[in-house]
């Protein structure tokens, strides 16, 4: 695609000129367009523009994912990137492996998949993650190790690439999601470290210690500055607090948050060497499908000019029911069907994510913890039959760690539903009386982390809750400059 010379930008009256503020404020729009134009400008005159980008285009190495797909999605307006962290520690040396806790051979298997959209009118980026334990069908595929033919079947979507690499993976993510997939990039760990060592590191804050023995984690509350390795460990971390990979997925959209921040607002974009160096370090040890070229990566640098953090958004498909077990596969996370359809809808619309949450805030009660965090065993305290199934299923429907296992109550004469909990757990146990209308709440000491629920005559409802934390893995939208630091 022929690109469009850039005029010289006007030089500006000096007493236009205005002081800088020794205050950090957020950089207006013109600035950071002006900034892009004399950016390119500088990178022509040096003469690493057009041609130094069609040279790192010749240096990517290339993947067909997209080989004889048919019956695809129809495609909608903007443009849908698929962006997959794959575990790629065995090109890390020996030391970086011992230092960031990378033992262990490599899985071959997607570690993080996130859908990026970008705007039509290049104004917005929506960051929807796809857990890696998301339970997923795959279509009819053949097997790229065995080459035998499979029919469709259920797996975790991160064990898509394993079995049928980037084209099994963009396959299955647009099945489960109806939305069509235009490029496709693969990202290991070795290019992310680069990334942000070249930035010179990326600033992230938080509230609370992050400790994490399996990564090495050791973060004390406050902000810190992390290179490549640290970030590493940062966004890998599925063990620093309670949330496991949901709270991990949140953390790595307030990265790439600060990623954005950072990048826009470093100078890196009127400094063509670095631009240059940045750009080498992103894309030398990236995959992506071969429609994504020089022309796309100038176009995508063309629509960074109105982007900062405040345009970007995060999101993480709605979880309808944890630890749902499939047979040969294990626990997985369910999607909300509801919730999810109503997401990428939007992203096939090309509407901002943050209008399809507000949407649903009016159907739902706030709580402190999510219904995923919560493990609840049902009992039926009544002489109605089934009645302990109903609540159990009812309670699973919208999030609870149910047992799926009710049983029948000491005392068959409940009138009233109890929520019997352990005064350890009083914030988990507040949070289910609030999905159970009417319910009474029942300290009992030595209970534990399993929350019991005994069904009395006067149940008629579970009423949907949401977590007010967004990390605790409810659906929610929060723009990049919600999440960085203060």
């Amino acid at each position: 695609m022929p690109t469009t010379p850039l005029r010289s930008p006007r030089r500006p009256h000096p007493r236009r000129r205005v002081p800088r503020s020794p205050v950090r404020r957020r950089r207006p729009r013109w600035a950071v367009r002006a900034a892009t134009t004399l950016s390119v400008v500088l990178l022509a005159a040096a003469g690493i523009g057009h041609s130094v980008i069609s040279s790192l285009d010749a240096d990517i190495a290339r993947v067909d994912p997209f080989k004889d797909m048919k019956n695809r999605p129809q495609a909608g307006h903007g443009m849908n990137v698929l962006l997959v962290g794959t575990d790629g520690r065995d090109r890390i040396t020996a030391a970086e492996r011992h230092r960031y806790r990378l033992g262990g051979a490599p899985c071959h298997c997607t570690d993080t998949i996130m859908i990026v959209h970008i705007s039509e009118d290049r104004e917005r980026a929506s960051v929807v993650s796809l857990p890696r334990d998301s339970y997923a069908e795959t279509p009819p595929h053949t097997d790229q190790v065995t080459g035998k033919q499979h029919h469709g079947h259920p797996l975790k979507i991160n064990a898509a690439y394993a079995e049928g690499g980037p084209q099994l993976t963009v396959r299955t993510v647009e099945h489960m999601t109806h939305v069509k997939i235009d490029h496709y990039l693969e990202v290991d760990f070795t290019s992310f470290m680069k990334t942000v060592d070249v930035l010179g590191g990326v600033k992230i804050c938080t509230a609370k210690p992050l400790k994490d023995s399996y990564t090495g984690l050791d973060l004390a509350p406050g902000a810190h500055t992390l290179m490549g390795g640290e970030a590493l460990q940062y966004v890998r971390s599925r063990h620093a607090d309670g949330s496991s990979d949901l709270g991990r997925m949140k953390r790595q959209q307030r990265f790439l948050a600060a990623l954005v921040d950072r990048a826009t607002s470093s100078g890196i974009l009127l400094n063509p060497l670095r631009f240059r160096d940045v750009t080498r370090a992103v894309l030398g040890s990236v995959r992506a499908d071969r429609g994504f070229g020089a022309d796309e990566l100038l176009d995508l640098g063309r629509a960074m000019r109105t982007f900062s953090p405040s345009s970007s958004e995060f999101a993480t498909v709605p979880i309808g029911q944890m630890g749902y077990l499939v047979k040969g596969i294990g626990s997985t996370l369910k999607w909300d069907p509801v919730k999810s359809q109503l997401l990428f809808r939007a992203l096939r619309d090309d509407k901002p994510l943050a209008a399809t949450a507000r949407s649903l805030d009016g159907r739902v009660a706030r709580v402190d913890v999510a219904p995923q965090q919560i493990r609840v065993q049902v009992e039926n305290g009544t002489h109605t039959a089934g009645l302990g199934r109903r609540v159990d299923r009812a309670l699973a429907a919208v999030g609870f760690r149910t047992t799926r296992q009710p049983v029948s109550a000491a005392d068959p004469s409940a009138r009233r539903t109890v929520v019997a909990y352990d005064p350890r757990w009083d914030r988990s146990a507040k949070s289910l009386a609030t999905a159970l209308p009417g319910s009474e709440l029942r300290a009992v000491k030595g209970l534990g982390a399993t929350l019991k629920v005994i069904a009395g005559a006067d149940f008629r409802q579970v009423r949907t809750v949401r977590a007010v934390d967004a990390e605790q893995g409810e659906f929610g939208v929060v723009r990049g400059d919600e999440v960085g630091c203060p």
